[in-house]
């Protein structure tokens, strides 16, 4: 054992018996996902009462079994901790939501190395994080574009890194967003359910493709109120795929107000959006619900429009 590992104790009860190694001890171990356990199990660091190395995930255990996990402590995550304000919705030991504001790139990458969500999150939960994988880092389970404002949520244990993760992948999250497009759309509700890939002429760009290319999005929208040659719409998120709202209401013929990338050509609010100063897609992610991923609870957070958003309303909303 290294200094500053630490030993967990536990005993195999009568509810696990019969199980894999792997998944006893995650039942055991709340702070630990399964797939954590399991790398430990094959690193060799869960150890039988007679101190040898218990290294197969799948071995059937029975109750009494004792067995001593040694949890090495966290890697320190590449990106370095900023102390960065942030709006946080709720918080507790396993999670934190945050309203995200416009201009904060969400996780490091080539042209935003600094400055992100992930850097304020690791000077914010310093000390909190238990480990995704291993690392002391922030879960992120799901993205917000840079310039679109919101809710999101991120895990700070790798328990509820996993069960986010699968909530997201059974599509049980709940996610609306508000969004001022570009006219009125035809139809007061709708939905588009498309394949979304990368675009062939801008691989920086999404695109609606034809079945079978790129994956499956899903959105509901609705018109909330007709504006002056615009809409305030309602988009449900059934999938979430990236731009998934702003390529759905270009395809309609309706793309979101002030979006850099897909509403090129339609220029009919540009003397407005000067005016305002407004530089972004006008897009805001107004609603998040979820199972707490440890202790069962439902969750359900609502976060206003931002005051650029709501400036830009009123004054199309004559």
């Amino acid at each position: 054992m290294e200094d500053g590992d630490s030993t967990i104790d536990t005993m195999i009860a009568d509810a696990q018996a019969g199980m894999r190694l792997d998944r006893a001890l995650a039942d055991l171990l709340p702070d630990l996902s399964r797939e954590r356990v399991k790398a430990l199990i094959l690193g060799g660091h869960v150890r039988r009462k007679d101190g040898e190395a218990a290294r197969d995930p799948s071995t059937k255990v029975r109750a009494g079994l004792r067995y001593a996990v040694v949890v090495p402590p966290p890697q320190r995550a590449d990106a370095q901790p900023q102390a960065i304000a942030l709006s946080i919705v709720h918080e507790d030991s396993h999670l934190i939501v945050i309203d995200k504001a416009a201009g904060m790139v969400v996780h490091p990458a080539a042209g935003n190395l600094d400055g992100t969500l992930v850097n304020a999150l690791l000077s914010h939960c310093e000390g909190q994080l238990s480990g995704i994988g291993g690392v002391a880092r922030p879960g992120i389970v799901h993205r917000i574009d840079k310039d679109t404002t919101g809710l999101l949520v991120v895990a700070k244990t790798d328990k509820a890194h996993e069960g986010l993760a699968r909530q997201f992948k059974d599509h049980s999250i709940s996610r609306r967003y508000l969004a001022i497009v570009n006219g009125i759309p035809d139809r007061a509700s709708g939905t588009v359910d498309s394949w979304m890939g990368r675009s062939d002429s801008d691989r920086k760009k999404m695109a609606v493709q034809p079945e079978g290319r790129g994956r499956r999005a899903v959105t509901h929208y609705r018109v909330m109120t007709r504006l002056d040659r615009a809409a305030l719409v309602d988009c449900r998120l059934e999938t979430g795929r990236t731009h998934q709202v702003r390529v759905h209401m270009a395809h309609l013929g309706h793309p979101l107000l002030g979006d850099p990338a897909y509403a090129r050509g339609q220029n009919r609010h540009r003397e407005l959006l000067a005016e305002l100063g407004f530089r972004r897609q006008a897009l805001h992610a107004t609603h998040l619900g979820f199972i707490h991923p440890v202790d069962g609870t439902d969750l359900e957070f609502d976060s206003p429009m931002p005051s650029d958003m709501q400036e830009l309303f009123s004054h199309l909303n004559v």
